[in-house]
């Protein structure tokens, strides 16, 4: 059980902010912050395809070079509007231990394909009813297990 812990404060890590910043709009429609920003037929919920399309557009947003693979400063860094803060050491722990899990062949990049399969494993988790749609409360609840 808790050689699970370190997983689950990764994924906790990667997910909860995403989560935490969706919000319903003035109309009630569903927000595109969180989960639901994938949500491109607006049905309420993301399939498996919306998912890894927004996935493979993260990857690439990320990899700021365009060298197809992930550095440990890319997939950690900073947004542009970050407060300058610098992360407490638990925050850099958590980041390293993030990146090695998801540098599978240990070559000290994220490739594509790695980036994919931690998707699909996220995906997967938040699905609990596993009809292949994922939407905020599904994945609210899957956190909550």
């Amino acid at each position: 059980m808790l050689k699970f812990i370190p997983l689950l404060i990764a994924l906790l890590a990667v997910t909860v902010p995403a989560i935490a910043q969706e919000r319903p709009t003035s109309s009630g429609s569903a927000s595109n912050r969180g989960v639901m920003r994938f949500d491109t037929n607006k049905d309420g919920f993301v399939d498996r395809t919306e998912w890894r399309a927004g996935q493979e557009a993260r990857f690439k947003q990320l990899d700021a070079n365009g060298d197809g693979k992930l550095s440990p400063d890319e997939l950690v860094r900073r947004p542009a509007g970050a407060t300058g803060v610098l992360p407490t050491d638990a925050q850099n722990t958590r980041q390293s231990r993030f990146f090695q899990r998801l540098d599978t062949d240990k070559d000290g990049f994220v490739s594509l394909a790695e980036y994919m399969a931690e998707g699909d494993r996220r995906f997967a988790r938040c699905d609990t009813n596993k009809d292949g749609r994922i939407n905020t409360e599904e994945c609210r609840q899957a956190l909550r297990r």
